[in-house]
Parts: C-alpha cells; structure tokens; sequence
C-alpha cells in the first residue's frame, strides 16, 4: 500500500485521476509534464546533485522528500512515463511538437540517470548519449601537437612548454583584491549589451559571491523570479579572461538569461510546468553550457578592446599586453577536446589516474593542481563535460548556418534569443545539417 501512495503521488494520480483515454495533445502534455516535474523531484532524493535548479510548488518538493520513493520504482515510472509520452500523437504546432520532444528526451535520461545509480555500467560515449542525447568526436594527440606546435612559437624559453604557460598567466592573474570589482564590472557590461538585444524583466537580477572549496571554477544557482547567485571558486589564481567568461557564460546571456527566459515565456506564459525544474544530467544542459559557452563571441566581440581599455587597467595589468595573451587563450580553447579524450580514458579504464594526469599536462598543458581539480570534477560528474566544448560548436552551428555570423551580429542576437526562449534539444541543433 505504502508503494501505490507513493506512486499515485508521483504520477499525480492522486489529484487528476488517470490520464483519460483520448485526451487533447494540450492535456496530456500538461499531465506528461507534471509527472515530469515529479519524477525530477523522487529522482533527486536519491540524487543530491540532480536538481540544479526549482522554483515549481514547494508542496511538490514536500511530498516527494516525504514520499521518498524507492530508486528502482523511481525507474520503472520514468520508464512508463517515456513509453506514454512516445505513443501519444505529435502536434500540429511546431513549438508544442518540440515541448512533446524535450520531455521525452528529458524523460529517457531520467530513466538513463536512475539506472546509473543502481549500478548499471555504461561506456563514457553510451553514457553521453543517454544522458545528453549527444556524443563528442574523437581527436588525436597529433591534433593536439599542432595546437601544441603553435604554442611552443608563442612561449620560447627554458623548461617544458607547460611550466613556460603557467609562468606566463601568473603575468595575467587579477589580484585577489580587485576580483570583485573586475567581475562585477564585466558582468556589469555583459548586462547592459544583452538588454540591448533581448528584453528582460525589470526585476531580474545576479548576486555575486566569492567562495573556496569546490571543484567547479564558477556556478549559477537559478533562484526562480528572475534572480540568480553566480559564486566563484578562488581555490585557485583567476586569470583575467576568466571575468569576461563569467560575465557571459554565467550571467548575461549565459545560464542567468536562459533561465530567466524559460521562466517568462514558457512557464508564466505558456503555463508548461516542466520548465520550473532543471536536472543537471539531462540534454537540457546541452543547451545551457553551450549556449553560455558560447555567450563570449555573442557579447563581446570587441573583447580585445574591451580588455585593453577598462578590464586591464581595473585589474592593474598592463595593457599593451592584451595581445599576445588573447592569441595563447584562442589556442588553449583548441585543445579542450583534450578533456573529452583524457576524461573517455579515464572513465572507461583506459587510463590510470596518473596516466590521466599526464596526458592533461602533456597536451592541455594543466598544472598539477589543476589536474587534480579536474580529474575531480570528472569522478564527480562523469560526461558532463562534453556539453561545454560540444555544445558550443553545436550552438555556434546552428546559429551561424542560419545567418548569425560575424557579419550580422544582430541576426546572431535573434537566433540566440530564439533558442534559449524554446524548448529545443540538441537533435533540434543536430538536425540544421543537410
């Protein structure tokens, strides 16, 4: 009996009754969509990490810690679920035709998610796939060796070429004591250019917080109602790079507008409650970071400029050297598909923990505490990461086939508002390819 409670509770049964047979696409799209919400909720008490963020009825949240129901009954439902919402009939509209696509794929990770914390084993690509309806290419050291090869022109000198890095960035670390103002500026900037292009509601805000400690460099905690906590991680030297990608990736028009956009046009407006909840290992978060990751190229395009005359002089480093650090940070982002392959190595046994760390010295250049900040994280959050440098090219694609390129930056800001105001996935970015 205490199973059918919790069950009933979880597909809302309790309340609604059963979906009836024959319901509107409309209805049984609101039903699929609580049940949704509900499943997140049961799933996150077996998972603290989940729920990334909610602002959906406290009383929800409530029963689903007081119902506490079983992990493996948890599966079976998100099972069920995804079968209910695959057998109902798409509908004629385009957006809600994509609304019954996004809670199918976020369904099915559910289930994905659920059967990885009982034990299920899966490769690091079968992993992605389920749980961000995604798989990164492969890359070769002797693409990384090029990248390298670039580098080693940039950084002559004595020692390995990442001691001559990190040796390097210590000249572009922002002291400890202007990192608040050179954020707060950056996400200031950030700001003031997205609203020119994507309007935001008057009250919307982002509370900055410096904290140590954890093995993320920098978060958004979406609070609901428009305002978000963005925190960032001073365990380790900031290079100055680091306040532009925070202003953009976390606030504006990163995970701060993103969030604020699903609020107002797809809960407030539309009334479509499974945008009051996000789970982290979910495609969605395909979406999120890449987007977000790619925000910088969207918001400053000017980012030499903008370095050289306000963020350099603020932070005290010297100006006339905004160029040459600029050309050794568009080769670092070349290499991030190392991570991919140094985490696919690692996860799926191929690599020891050493083998792991020397492969992200060698061809990511990473120093030791980085790496062990990395390889953390990675334990921590398995494939997570291929929804920053796979998402960005996915997101740089959709928008850029589209028109949004360098020449017509305000097409790039429509396609970009577009996207983060809709339920999209990536097989919707995927399927721009001819």
């Amino acid at each position: 009996m205490a199973w059918l409670l919790c069950f009933m509770w979880l597909t809302g049964c309790a309340s609604r009754g059963t979906v009836p047979s024959g319901p509107s696409p409309a209805t049984a799209l609101d039903s699929f969509a609580e049940q949704y919400v509900k499943l997140v909720l049961a799933l996150g008490q077996h998972d603290p990490a989940l729920v990334d963020a909610y602002h959906g009825p406290q009383r929800w949240a409530d029963e689903a810690k007081h119902a506490s129901v079983p992990l493996a009954e948890v599966g079976a439902h998100a099972r069920a679920l995804h079968a209910l919402i695959e057998s109902s009939p798409v509908p004629a509209d385009p957006l809600v035709a994509m609304r019954r696509t996004f809670l199918l794929r976020q369904v099915g990770a559910m289930d994905a998610r659920a059967r990885l914390l009982q034990g299920e084993k899966l490769s690091f690509d079968e992993e992605s796939e389920a749980l961000y309806n995604a798989r990164a290419p492969t890359h070769t050291e002797a693409e990384f060796a090029r990248t390298l090869a670039e580098l080693e022109q940039l950084l002559p000198g004595q020692g390995t070429l990442a001691e001559r890095l990190e040796v390097f960035h210590q000249g572009f670390v922002i002291p400890p004591e202007k990192l608040r103002v050179v954020f707060q500026t950056a996400i200031d900037e950030a700001r003031r250019r997205t609203k020119q292009h994507i309007p935001l509601p008057d009250d919307e805000a982002v509370t900055l917080e410096f904290v140590t400690g954890q093995s993320w460099g920098a978060y958004n905690w979406y609070k609901g109602h428009n305002q978000s906590v963005v925190q960032i991680n001073t365990d380790l030297p900031i290079t100055i790079s680091r306040a532009i990608e925070v202003g953009a990736h976390e606030s504006y028009p990163g995970h701060h507008v993103y969030n604020v956009l699903l609020e107002q046009h797809l809960v407030r407006e539309r009334g479509w409650v499974e945008f009051t909840i996000y789970p982290l290992y979910s495609p969605q978060s395909l979406i999120s970071e890449g987007s977000a990751t790619y925000g910088p190229r969207v918001v400053f395009p000017d980012e030499a400029a903008y370095l050289r005359e306000v963020l350099f002089p603020l932070a005290g480093l010297p100006p006339d050297r905004v160029e040459p650090y600029l050309r050794v940070e568009a080769l670092l982002k070349k290499l991030s598909y190392v991570d991919n392959e140094a985490a696919r190595r690692f996860l799926d046994g191929r690599f020891t923990r050493e083998q792991a760390s020397d492969y992200l010295i060698r061809y990511r250049l990473l120093t030791r505490p980085q790496v062990e900040k990395f390889l953390l994280n990675v334990t921590e959050e398995r494939t997570y990461l291929i929804n920053y440098n796979l998402g960005r090219d996915l997101v740089a694609d959709f928008i850029e086939r589209r028109g949004g390129t360098k020449d017509n930056p305000n097409r790039g800001w429509e396609l970009l508002r577009e996207l983060l105001s809709s339920p999209r996935l990536p097989g919707d970015l995927i399927d721009q390819h001819p």
